[in-house]
């Protein structure tokens, strides 16, 4: 189990690596040419150390807030460290944060500067700059802001720097990290430098074995979760930490990651199961297309009854895989499964997946097919995880067991505490709002969850979530939502019914499958107008509803549902950057639609 050092904060790791380990490529960045090129620990070191003596130039002081608005791109990491390497607090801003929402955490965090990407977030917090008295400096990242630090910076003796460094303990604030927020004004969230070492040091002491490839070779991640978010920033110092090649892409989109996984060939990714169940999309499309869609069906069946009867053995329920099952996914893993390993780049053979439930049937099918997906479960008040499955004895469908050091409590009611070291010590500016979650050390998560007789947690919903119908019924909508959005039609959908008759869904469409879907069928490429009337979706998406409604009592069913022309996005509110969809908002922004399927 990790355990904090007594002395020191994040930045220490730069500059030991780099000593004693001066030519280990440490991180991967893409040149002009749009090539990756290889960045040693001591080249790291070096530009970590030139641009925190140009922020100390620039008035850069220690325990001063430093906001960073900017897509998961290497001058965030290298930022990130050079903060902390002069005991600032960095305080990240989502890039598709309004100007209202950056006006409220940077004049909450009384931040001092301000480090953006490029003219548009420049003029986003320039509109609101006359209501934020404490912001001194902002610096654009697209407008050479690094090389203008490092330069300003030159003239400050190395010694001045370390001295800085040296100053930060593991109980000094590493950052402020405002909750995505699917309801109400953004949390900012005080982790410690402690908080982010304990958290980072244990998944790396538990999971560094799986990091490879295959025994022996270099571990490499690319980090495309948003930086801004917990689970990527977590992503961003265990790789750091725990010497893991580390390449950012700035686009969280299956589509644009292709190509960055085949050039970057990660070992080991970290993603939510938008990206597992968008790869699983896209290869199922590429094998109608040729015409094997029944071989590739055949191959999920083989590929998920074989991670099953593998997952069995490991809990002493069975065998393992027969005899005839072994030859089987031997065929096909010829035939199929190298092809799905090959789009994640062809090295990945283990993952970890987080930020909303993933279904079981997709994890068995990744397993079966050679990627083993650790689902886990965490918070941005636990700084990421705090259970995840162990790699010997994964349980596919849960959010595995309690990491070292992390004690995991259902109360009565229901929802899952949590206590551990990596847990957060409060709201920025808000005792009322820590007092409500924390109680006696223990963090109130607000989800609901059930743990098995082996310490397996499952995350069952979130309290403020459940509906009830006026009739009286208690109705979890999570497990109908993930239902119905296994049909590979369908991109999202949101269960409603809070003091109404009955359940109901709204729901979106992947637009990219459907196109397909037409092209399959001899169609032609129809408005999204016109494609949400259309009969033969509709009777598509009616299969998604009646395959979910299996799962639940007559009363908790969704009786009917509306297919929505256009889905819901993070630039109309209606999504988290993390994804998950903010309900108030899409049920006010479509009150029309849901009133109809009432009348």
């Amino acid at each position: 189990m990790a355990t904090a050092p007594p002395v020191g904060g994040l930045a220490d790791a730069v500059f030991d690596h780099a000593e004693s380990d001066p030519g280990r490529v440490a991180l991967g960045r893409r040149n002009d040419d749009g090539e990756w090129r290889d960045v040693t620990s001591a080249e790291f070191r070096d530009e970590v150390l030139a641009l925190a003596k140009g922020l100390l130039a620039r008035g850069v002081r220690f325990g001063d807030r430093v906001a960073i608005m900017c897509r998961t791109r290497y001058e965030w990491t290298l930022v990130d460290f050079a903060l902390w390497t002069v005991g600032a607090q960095s305080v990240p801003v989502y890039p598709t944060s309004s100007a209202e929402q950056v006006l409220w955490m940077l004049h909450d965090a009384e931040v001092s500067a301000c480090v953006v990407e490029h003219e548009d977030h420049a003029m986003t917090v320039g509109s609101v700059i006359d209501r934020l008295p404490h912001l001194k400096r902002l610096w654009q990242l697209d407008q050479g802001a690094v090389d203008e630090l490092v330069a300003a910076g030159a003239h400050i003796d190395d010694d001045v720097v370390h001295r800085h460094r040296r100053a930060v303990t593991p109980e000094s604030v590493a950052t402020v990290l405002y909750t995505s927020g699917t309801t109400g004004r953004p949390k900012g969230c005080v982790l410690t430098h402690a908080n982010f070492m304990y958290e980072a040091g244990t998944l790396v002491g538990r999971w560094e074995p799986v990091f490879h490839s295959k025994p022996g070779d270099e571990a490499a991640t690319l980090l495309f979760l948003p930086l801004a978010h917990v689970f990527g920033r977590m992503v961003e110092v265990a790789a750091i930490l725990g010497r893991v090649k580390l390449g950012h892409q700035p686009v969280l989109q299956a589509t644009a990651l292709i190509s960055d996984l085949a050039s970057f060939r990660p070992t080991f990714i970290l993603a939510v199961p938008y990206i597992f169940e968008k790869v699983f999309g896209t290869a199922r499309r590429k094998a109608e297309a040729a015409g094997k869609a029944a071989l590739f069906d055949r191959a999920v069946d083989v590929a998920v009854r074989y991670a099953e009867a593998v997952e069995h053995r490991a809990f002493g329920l069975g065998p393992g895989p027969s005899a005839g099952l072994r030859l089987q996914h031997q065929f096909f893993e010829k035939a199929v499964y190298v092809k799905v390993r090959e789009a994640m780049g062809g090295r990945v053979r283990h993952a970890m997946s987080g930020g909303s439930a993933m279904d079981r049937g997709l994890g068995l099918f990744f397993a079966g097919a050679g990627i083993t997906i650790f689902e886990g479960f965490g918070l941005t008040e636990s700084t990421g995880a705090v259970t995840a499955n162990p790699p010997e004895r994964t349980r596919y469908g849960t959010v595995g067991q309690p990491i070292p050091g992390t004690t995991v409590h259902i109360a009565e009611d229901g929802e899952v505490w949590l206590h551990g070291p990596q847990v957060f010590s409060g709201y920025l500016n808000d005792p009322k709002a820590t007092d409500a979650v924390l109680r006696d050390g223990w963090l109130a998560t607000g989800d609901l969850g059930a743990l098995d007789e082996d310490g397996y947690l499952t995350i069952t919903g979130r309290k403020k979530e459940i509906l009830v119908t006026s009739g009286g019924k208690s109705v979890s909508p999570i497990g109908l939502e993930e239902r119905v959005r296994a049909h590979p039609l369908v991109a999202q959908c949101l269960v409603v019914g809070n003091d109404r008759p009955y359940i109901a869904a709204l729901v979106t469409v992947d637009q990219e499958a459907v196109e397909h879907w037409l092209a399959m069928r001899n169609r032609q490429p129809m408005r999204p107008a016109d494609l949400v009337r259309d009969p033969d979706l509709e009777r598509e998406i009616r299969r998604a509803v009646v395959a979910a409604n299996t799962l639940v009592s007559q009363a908790e069913s969704i009786r009917t549902f509306r297919i929505l022309a256009h889905p819901f996005s993070e630039e109309h509110g209606l999504l988290t950057p993390s994804l998950k969809l903010k309900r108030k908002a899409i049920e006010t922004a479509y009150a029309n639609e849901v009133d109809a399927l009432y009348r």
